[in-house]
Order: C-alpha cells, then sequence, then structure tokens
C-alpha cells in the first residue's frame, strides 16, 4: 500500500509537468532580446550556485575596506576582470583558486549575512522563486567564527531576504574532497543538526581527479541515515566513474554538473532510468574547458534523450551570468529549442530537495505562471 501511494505521488507530479502545454512564442519571430526578455519573465530555479562564487564585486571591495583585508586590486573593473574566467582557457584548479579572494571577505558575520541575503536579491530580479545556496561552513572559520554561528548567521540573511522578496531558498552545506572526510563528517553532523532548520541537503565540492568521492562514504552514511537529501559534484573534470562513485558509494540523489555522462552509455541509461537529476551548469562548464564551446555542450542530447537536465549558475560572479543568461545560451547557442525551455525549467521545480507537497506546490506555482491555468494540486 505506501509503495503504490508513492507511485502515485510520483505519477502526479508527472501528469502535471507533461499535461503543461505552454504558448511559447517562436523563437525565429523574435529578437536575441526578445528571446532573454521571455526567458528573464518565466519563474526559474538555481539548484546549483555556491554562496562564494556568487558575490557582487562592489560587496567585495567593501567589506575588504571594513576588514582590512588585501585584495588583487580595489578598482571594481579590474577586480571583475581577476574574478571571472574568459573564454574557455581556465581549469578547475585555477578556477576553485579564485574562491580564495572571495572567502578572504567572508570570515564575519556581517559578511555572510550580507551576502546570503543579497544574493537572493539578485536572484529575485531575475525571476528566481526557488534557490540552493551551498557552501561549506569550514571555510569561513579563519577569524574564529564557530560553525553554529555561521551556519545561522547565512541563514538569518536568506530568510530576511525571503521574507521581502519572495524567494524561497535553503542550504546545501557542502563537504570538500581536498579537505579530510573527518572534516566532511563533522559537516555532515552539522547539516543533521540543522535539517529542519533551513538546510536542504548535503554535497561533496572540490577537485575530482585524486580526491575520490568514496573517501567520504561515512559523512554520506550519517547524511543517508538521517534521511537528509544529497548531491554531488561529479562528472565535471573528471570522467563517468566519478558519477559511478558518487551515485553508488554516496547515493547521490542528484549529480552536480554529469557533463561527462556521456562518455558510458550504461550509465547514461541507469541515470535517465532512475531520473537522477543533472544540475548543468553550461557557461561554468565551457569555462573550465570540460566541453569546447557551447555548441558541444551536451545539455541539448541529454534533453532530447529524456534525461531530467537542470540549468543552473555554478559561480553567478565567477561565469559572469544568471540562470536567465544559461537558459539563453542553450538556446540561442547549444541548440534547445526555445519552447523547450519550459520543461527545462519545470525539472528544476520537479528536481528541488522539498518535501514532495512543497515541491508539488512550487510547480503548481510556476505553471500557473507560464500560463499553464489548469492545477492538480489537491486533487
Amino acid at each position: 500500500m505506501k509503495q503504490e501511494k508513492e507511485s502515485s505521488a510520483v505519477q502526479q507530479e508527472q501528469e502535471m509537468a507533461d499535461k503543461a502545454k505552454f504558448d511559447t512564442p517562436r523563437e525565429k519571430d523574435l529578437s536575441p532580446k526578445e528571446i532573454y526578455d521571455y526567458l528573464k519573465s518565466l519563474p526559474k530555479t538555481d539548484l546549483h550556485c555556491h554562496l562564494d562564487g556568487s558575490m557582487r564585486i562592489s560587496t567585495i571591495i567593501d567589506l575588504a575596506k571594513k576588514d582590512n583585508v588585501e585584495l588583487p586590486s580595489t578598482n571594481e573593473e579590474k577586480l571583475r576582470k581577476i574574478l571571472k574566467v574568459e573564454g574557455n582557457h581556465a581549469d578547475l584548479n585555477s578556477l576553485l583558486s579564485m574562491f580564495e579572494i572571495t572567502l578572504s571577505v567572508l570570515q564575519t558575520e556581517e559578511a555572510l549575512y550580507r551576502v546570503a541575503y543579497e544574493l537572493v536579491e539578485d536572484c529575485a530580479e531575475e525571476n528566481v522563486s526557488y534557490l540552493e545556496v551551498r557552501y561549506s561552513p569550514i571555510l569561513h572559520t579563519k577569524k574564529g567564527l564557530n560553525l553554529v554561528r555561521i551556519m545561522d548567521v547565512v541563514l538569518e540573511g536568506l530568510r530576511a531576504a525571503r521574507k521581502k522578496y519572495g524567494t524561497k531558498n535553503g542550504v546545501i552545506v557542502c563537504g570538500i574532497r581536498t579537505i579530510s572526510p573527518e572534516i566532511s563528517l563533522k559537516l555532515a553532523e552539522l547539516a543533521v543538526a540543522y535539517k529542519y532548520h533551513g538546510v536542504l541537503g548535503f554535497d561533496l565540492a572540490g577537485i575530482e581527479d585524486q580526491y575520490p568521492a568514496k573517501d567520504h562514504k561515512e559523512a554520506f552514511y550519517l547524511i543517508r541515515n538521517n534521511c537528509i537529501n544529497c548531491t554531488v559534484h561529479a562528472g565535471e573534470a573528471y570522467g563517468p566513474d566519478s558519477i559511478k562513485q558518487a551515485l553508488h558509494y554516496l547515493n547521490a540523489h542528484r549529480i552536480g554538473h554529469g557533463t561527462r555522462l556521456k562518455e558510458d552509455g550504461d550509465l547514461l541509461n541507469y541515470v535517465n532510468d532512475h531520473r537522477i537529476p543533472l544540475e548543468l551548469c553550461i557557461s561554468s562548464n565551457i569555462q573550465v574547458g570540460t566541453v569546447k564551446d557551447y555548441a558541444s555542450h551536451p545539455v541539448k542530447f541529454y534533453h532530447n534523450y529524456g534525461l531530467r537536465v537542470t540549468i543552473n549558475t555554478d559561480n553567478r560572479l565567477f561565469s559572469g551570468t544568471t540562470v536567465t543568461n544559461e537558459l539563453f545560451k542553450a538556446v540561442t547557442e547549444c541548440g534547445v529549442e526555445l519552447q523547450e525551455a519550459p520543461y527545462l525549467i519545470i525539472n528544476g521545480f520537479k528536481s528541488a530537495f522539498f518535501h514532495y507537497k512543497q515541491r508539488v506546490s512550487l510547480l503548481d506555482e510556476a505553471l500557473g505562471k507560464m500560463g499553464w491555468k489548469e492545477t492538480v494540486l489537491g486533487n
């Protein structure tokens, strides 16, 4: 009986999206600006967004002045160039080094509250109605803040912004591959403590090569044992084996990036059959050299094949992007049809780390805003 109810719930969620019919404008009738404006007008999600990679340049400079932190430059344009990946010449290691600059000003309560608040504000400006913010609290302890206080002030900033702008949000706590598995376990314990207080999930981020996910399985055992959602960065700079470890050792519910999934047909079909969402970050993938260019990105193939593809930013500052921009690139440079954009957005709402009824409510609200007036909520 329990299995039947769960099956019915999943079927209801699927039917909501499958029945949706949208009055999408034809791409050939629109200018690039009109396409962009249309995509911006739609409700959206951002499921893969790093707090310390999504700051405002002006805020970094202001915080550095207040806390006497030395920056490579205090000129906004110069610092923006330093903290933005251009083209596709960066590797993942150099991108990760940019975090050292942003983290240098994220060591106080005021700074953490402010950047959390401003991130939601920036998301609200482009109609992101659901945001999952990920960060690793251990990286913000250099000036003596303890993990509990770090969690509290970030959540306070997110709640205050949600109250003003209405953007629903929550936190994904990140373990780091290059930091010891013992620290990952400590962070997992923190996530468990905040399960009902703003934490939506747990993640493993950082360099994949030579830092296997399976080393952190104890932390993920604790997470699973406490029925907490989890995602893992995998298949970005490293191949499909990284994705296999994320799924089979850590039991990830979603895959962060998964760009190289196409290299293993059996694994691709496994991910598709089990409806495991992919958190694609198109611009970021190109900038770190995971794929050559936008035309080579697998987003179109993955979507056409039936994978549950979601569109995300990764690092809004470093990539110089927004969810709107990522959707725009998918349509104008990756070959995704404009009329398919709402379905990519739907995948984001369906893949949210919210409880089922909350997820249905989010999806129902989004469908209404996209022009589909018939709802099944409560049926």
